[in-house]
């Protein structure tokens, strides 16, 4: 397992090969080692491959880093889900540019029957936590997975919310599985490890830069079968997971807010541009889905 793992983690690794390309080269050769120990010339005669990064593949030599994240994996109980294990998350596997690589910790089933993304503002009004633990108590007997990115704001209500009504829940983070930000969410990551997870797809040592939330987002998109968007400016990271679960043709819903409220404004103008479905109600997302 260790052995295949090393090549897995040395795939993530490699320069200008992102996941795009890395799921290509895994289509071809069937496994992460493989693609290792292919000749040269085959590989730079591959469609976006070439001479270059062919010469990146055969010189990597940076197995001890790998050997370092393995033993960080085995410590915290970390699991790796590379993207032809039975355990990544399915609905994933039809976005195109889904991680080759996952970190999780936890014990919720990624592939449950009905996976939901909760999404919205970190500076929420007393409307959108309303809402959101409304919509989440409304869930309470369909056994959902409750997902969103356990920032401030509306992702920490709906975590707390599944919590309290006995969802499982999973947090998806942009930074690697050895610290967690927001430090003030410690306390409830701890209970979501044990009743759902934590998801990434960085490695340990990555720190949750700007860069890092916009793909974040694309795994929050595309794990679930409906986005629901609670409380969101027109700008922001709410947005642009909205934007990205239209391309994944998922179903995506908005609670709509007052027209002159700047905290619903995002709402509004996803409904309104008909790339989100108005609900009112967690019955309304049932009756739709």
């Amino acid at each position: 397992m260790n052995n295949d793992l090393i090549y897995q983690l040395a795939l993530t690794l490699l320069p200008q090969i992102g996941d795009v390309r890395a799921k290509a080269l895994v289509n071809i050769y069937g496994s992460a080692e493989s693609i290792f120990r292919a000749p040269k010339r085959q590989l730079e005669k591959i469609e976006g491959i070439g001479s270059v990064r062919a010469s990146g593949i055969k010189h990597f030599n940076d197995f001890k880093t790998c050997e370092g994240e393995i033993a960080f994996l085995e410590k915290y109980k970390v699991q790796p889900l590379f993207i032809n294990d039975n355990n990544y998350p399915k609905r994933l596997l039809n976005c195109y540019d889904s991680p080759v690589l996952l970190y999780y910790r936890g014990n919720a089933d990624l592939n449950n029957s009905k996976v939901i993304s909760i999404v919205g503002t970190r500076n929420n009004s007393e409307y959108g936590k309303h809402i959101c633990e409304q919509l989440v108590e409304g869930l309470r007997n369909t056994h959902a997975l409750v997902i969103s990115g356990l920032a401030f704001g509306i992702d920490t209500i709906a975590h707390k919310a599944a919590l309290k009504y006995n969802l499982s829940t999973v947090g998806v983070v942009a930074h690697g599985l050895d610290m967690l930000y927001p430090p003030q969410n410690k306390p409830l990551a701890k209970h979501m490890i044990e009743n759902g997870g934590l998801l990434t797809d960085f490695k340990s040592g990555v720190s949750p830069d700007k860069q890092n939330f916009p793909k974040r987002n694309r795994i929050v998109a595309g794990i679930c079968d409906a986005l629901i968007v609670i409380e969101s400016a027109k700008k922001g990271g709410s947005l642009i997971t909205a934007e990205l679960a239209n391309s994944y043709n998922k179903d995506v819903f908005a609670f709509p807010g007052r027209a002159t409220d700047p905290k619903s404004e995002g709402c509004n103008y996803l409904v309104k541009s008909n790339k989100a479905s108005l609900i009112t109600s967690a019955n309304d997302l049932l009756e739709i889905m």
